[in-house]
């Protein structure tokens, strides 16, 4: 039985609001950035920004271009960062812009690379730091932090006056890179303080286009001062070790217009809403804290996967989201206090305690740079944005005529539409973490629009399969040919062997079809499938997707136009970027970089490849390498020739077993502690790695991966650590080349690992039996990622 899935557009609502909100650019500039009531522009364009957080003071500066790189390659245009206070004046007076501190080299970098920046400059910022970011000093001095308290105020208008001093002339105005600055984070009930700390950013020389707030928990604004910004996760770490997986983050894989999340930072403030709410009518959709990750806490460690970053960020693009902004998309680690470790804790009267290096975050792009399955999924969907985001940024979004009954019906199917009144796109989000969503046999979608003919798709219904997250096109011109709809999903275009090239995303499980407005069509030719007439359209079905799965078009008006079905996973190694002296695209599983007249592939493989498309003349070379090239259907494939990798075993000696596990001690909110570090000295099992010589002499690229179970786990080189990770079920990587090597040279890592208390009040998940909570490693080996540099021939 066919299963019917409706959905009406209404007729168009009035124009958006324009003009009354008090955002301005800088006189002159070429692409001035503006604010509408639902979307933002640039150049007078529709713009739909995408922005990641990464925190500079928490990455070594050596290694922030190669970095911003990745993100750009991931699809992010804007960098966003918090300006933690206490890593730059933990002591009074000491105010350090030095080395990982070097807030304006960090702009630059991004500007040199076309990368918007967006300083959050607090004061206060939570980001899991100590105090939230606040120095020790400032808080032991009269006064009240975040109020207009004149004691208070008088040191946040110095700092301010640093920060503007280190950004001086990278404002719009001088053509630089800041298009935006967060007020403060998470402050809901003082609009008058957030009032007073724009106008001293002001004064003390700061400009931007944009200034936003935080505006999740009903939070008071100061009337229209402050562009609201949102947040969503799949997973927190901040509720209680008990309480299951929060209804605040479920409610983000269904398709609402509820913009609020009243649950981040709820273990800060009441988790309950206020009078003064803000109009949401009158501003954008944006968001700067989607979940890229989540952090893990002492008390509750929770895993996030690719699928879930995925489903989450793509339903809030069908939510009506023109701002992706994703926290975090590079983790990073805390550096080290001169008086104090720099963590949130319960020794800092926070209610959850932190690990005291790590902040990977669990994010894209990890702590050390490592290219995650998340980072894959979400640059598919930012290859969407950067080809179609102006287009659907002004799209609103229209849910269908059967939704789910709550938050807990996981039955009904969950899908909106993002249109114009005519085109669109149709997304359907069939995954949730924790618990799986049904298969949804026998489906097809009909819409109906105002002002054209209803598109019922697919051909015949198909099974939504569990898991399945995706975006259908309705109505799509490409370069004069009308794809009238497809069951597959927009990535991007290129333009190649003298066609505009649309690439698509197959569904697992769900068979491709296309169905082309017959009146922009003069012929098809496909290398597999079906082509049949069908009232009014041409219909392409029975494809094999793949990289040869290439249906041409010649269109009524001349152009050429090829339709590019790739498979699920292939469709995730796309990368697009400039490239010997053209646009192409590039698959690679690994991670890809373009600079310039080069393209720089981090591989851990033995001889990496990667396929292009369209091929350049030659083949590229590779310094010290041989390289070969093959065809992979419509892509030209290369494969590097390198030298064999060592052998990636590691000799883990195990010096001292572990003795009882302590008994488990609770803090601030009654939630558990971590155990003090004499049981880390005394009961933890200890053990010695031997780290190759050959490693130590090119540290770069290489990782410890760790598989060991227990409760936490730390690296000391001598009697200083150096990295440390709360068992959550993940590997545990350490960066060699973060380690002191002349020191690990002469006195080794040594790893400390403690078991868990039976009894201990610690959430993590997916864990059976009883052997996890033992201490142990249970196996270990060198991670090597090595760069290699493409050039043309």
């Amino acid at each position: 039985m066919v299963t019917p899935h409706r959905l009406l557009v209404p007729k168009s609502s009035a124009l958006p609001l324009t003009g009354h909100l008090p955002f301005a650019d800088a006189p002159g500039v070429p692409d001035p950035i503006g604010v509408t009531s639902r979307w933002l522009t640039r150049g007078g364009r529709p713009w739909f920004p995408v922005s990641g957080e990464f925190h500079y003071s928490r990455y070594p500066a050596g290694e922030w271009e190669e970095e911003l790189l990745k993100m750009k390659a991931g699809g992010v245009t804007a960098v966003a960062s918090y300006v933690i206070w206490i890593h730059h004046e933990e002591i009074e007076g000491r105010i350090r812009f030095d080395g990982d501190r070097d807030l304006r080299r960090f702009a630059e970098l991004c500007a040199r690379h076309g990368l918007d920046f967006i300083p959050r400059i607090g004061p206060w910022s939570h980001a899991e730091v100590r105090n939230g970011g606040l120095p020790d000093w400032l808080l032991a001095r009269a006064g009240t932090p975040r109020t207009d308290d004149p004691a208070y105020l008088e040191p946040v208008r110095a700092w301010f006056t640093q920060i503007a001093g280190q950004l001086r002339g990278l404002d719009r105005a001088h053509g630089g890179p800041i298009v935006a600055i967060q007020i403060e984070n998470e402050l809901y009930d003082r609009p008058g303080h957030l009032r007073t700390l724009k106008r001293l950013a002001q004064e003390a020389g700061l400009s931007a286009p944009l200034w936003t707030s935080t505006a999740w928990g009903g939070v008071q604004l100061p009337g229209e001062e402050l562009l609201p910004v949102y947040g969503g996760y799949p997973e927190a770490f901040w509720t209680e070790a008990d309480g299951g997986w929060p209804d605040t983050c479920r409610k983000h894989f269904f398709f609402t217009h509820e913009r609020d999340d009243e649950g981040i930072g709820a273990d800060l403030r009441p988790t309950r809403g206020y009078d003064a709410e803000v109009a949401t009518d009158r501003f954008p959709w944006a968001t700067c804290e989607l979940g890229g990750g989540m952090a893990v806490a002492y008390h509750r460690r929770p895993r996030v996967e690719a699928a879930d970053v995925g489903a989450l960020g793509l339903t809030k693009i069908g939510c009506g989201s023109v701002w992706q902004g994703y926290y975090m998309f590079h983790g990073g680690t805390n550096p080290p206090g001169e008086l104090t470790s720099l963590q949130e804790s319960h020794a800092t009267g926070y209610p959850n305690d932190l690990p005291v290096l790590s902040y990977d975050f669990q994010a894209p792009l990890g702590e050390y740079g490592q290219v995650r399955p998340s980072y894959h999924e979400l640059r598919l969907q930012h290859l969407l944005l950067a080809d179609f985001g102006h287009r659907i940024a002004p799209m609103e979004s229209v849910l269908p005529e059967r939704l789910p009954a709550g938050q807990h019906d996981r039955d009904t199917l969950r899908w909106a539409v993002r249109t114009d009144g005519t085109s669109g796109f149709l997304f359907v989000t069939n995954h949730q973490p924790h618990e799986p969503l049904p298969d949804h046999p026998d489906t097809a979608f009909t819409v109906g629009f105002p002002d054209a003919p209803p598109l019922t798709l697919p051909s015949v219904p198909v099974t939504v399969p569990s898991g399945a997250c995706f975006c259908w096109p309705l109505r799509l011109d490409v370069a004069g040919l009308r794809l009238e709809w497809a069951t597959a999903q927009p990535v991007c275009t290129v333009r190649a062997g003298g066609r505009t090239v649309l690439v698509l995303a197959a569904t697992d499980g769900i068979a491709p079809e296309l169905a082309l407005d017959a009146d922009t069509v003069a012929s098809v030719a496909t290398p597999s499938g079906v082509v049949t007439p069908v009232a009014g359209q041409i219909l392409v079905s029975e494809m094999r997707p793949g990289t040869d799965a290439l249906v041409e078009v010649d269109a009524v008006d001349g152009s050429r136009v090829g339709l590019l079905v790739l498979d699920a996973a292939t469709a995730r190694t796309v990368y697009r970027g400039d490239a010997w002296g053209a646009e192409r695209l590039v698959l690679c599983g690994d991670g890809v970089v373009f600079d310039g007249d080069e393209v720089r592939l981090h591989s851990p493989a033995a001889e990496p490849s990667f396929a292009v498309l369209p091929a350049p003349d030659a083949v590229p070379v590779v310094a010290g390498a041989r390289v070969r090239a093959v065809a992979d259907g419509v892509f030209t494939r290369y494969t590097i020739g390198a030298t064999p990798l060592a052998d990636t075993a590691v000799p883990v000696t195990l010096v001292r077993p572990a003795g009882p596990a302590p008994e488990p001690v609770t803090g601030v909110q009654g939630r558990a502690s971590v155990p003090a570090d004499e049981y880390v000295e005394t009961v933890a099992a200890e053990y010695r790695v031997d780290v190759p010589e050959d490693l130590l002499r090119a540290p770069a690229g290489v990782l410890l991966r760790l598989r060991w179970t227990g409760d936490l786990a730390r690296a000391y080189v001598g009697d200083v650590l150096v990295a440390d990770q709360f068992y959550s079920g993940r590997v545990w990587d350490i960066g060699l080349d973060r380690l002191p090597v002349e020191e690990v040279r002469a006195r080794g890592l040594r790893l400390r690992v403690l078991p868990l208390a039976a009894e201990a009040p610690v959430h993590v998940p997916g864990q059976a039996g009883a052997d996890w909570r033992a201490a142990g490693v249970r196996h270990a080996e060198w991670v090597v990622t090595r760069s290699w540099a493409v050039r043309a021939a």
